[in-house]
């Protein structure tokens, strides 16, 4: 089991990563940067489906139950999500600047649509407030780890019931 998780995991973590830095020089606050952060995390999800069934056919012999094939799958949503953690904490870490850019975006929209005052303010004091809270690694870690992992989750629930086979 280890060798096909790690294979299969690897190679989902390197989708994740990959497109999440694809997707930094779009962080401007537009929904190019969520299209293709979100698109890069269903579509290393869906390298769960293929190691499960490749767990299945080449060492359970055609035959895996659920609780196998979902622990296969979610170890794999795991690395994954390593992965994605630590290709985020490396650019994090080696942009300053990027979480001034993240943080203030929503207090710039409210600017340019004439918001009042008083929203702006809140806006930044929110901003200010999450962006002390995310300079600590580990809180760091855990948001961007739960990113991922959820739609990892849902794959390796789906890949495991379509997957087994008595």
């Amino acid at each position: 089991m280890k060798k096909t998780v790690l294979k299969y995991g690897l190679i989902s973590g390197v989708i994740a990563a990959g497109l999440m830095l694809a997707q930094v020089p779009f962080m401007d606050g537009s929904s190019r940067a969520l299209i293709v952060g979100y698109a890069g995390i269903v579509l290393s999800a869906l390298v769960i489906f293929f190691g499960v069934r490749s767990y299945r056919e080449n060492v359970g012999s055609g035959k895996i139950s659920f609780g196998r094939g979902f622990a296969v799958g979610i170890l794999i949503a795991v690395i994954s999500a390593a992965c994605y953690v630590a290709a985020w904490e490396v650019v994090f870490y080696s942009s300053p600047g990027i979480a001034d850019h993240i943080f203030n975006q929503e207090a710039e929209h409210l600017k340019a649509t004439g918001a009042p005052q008083e929203a702006i303010d809140k806006a930044v004091q929110e901003a200010e407030s999450f962006k002390k809270l995310y300079s600590n690694p580990l809180v760091n870690a855990a948001f961007t780890f739960i990113e991922p992992f959820p739609v990892g989750l849902l794959t390796t629930l789906i890949s495991a019931g379509l997957l087994r086979r008595r």
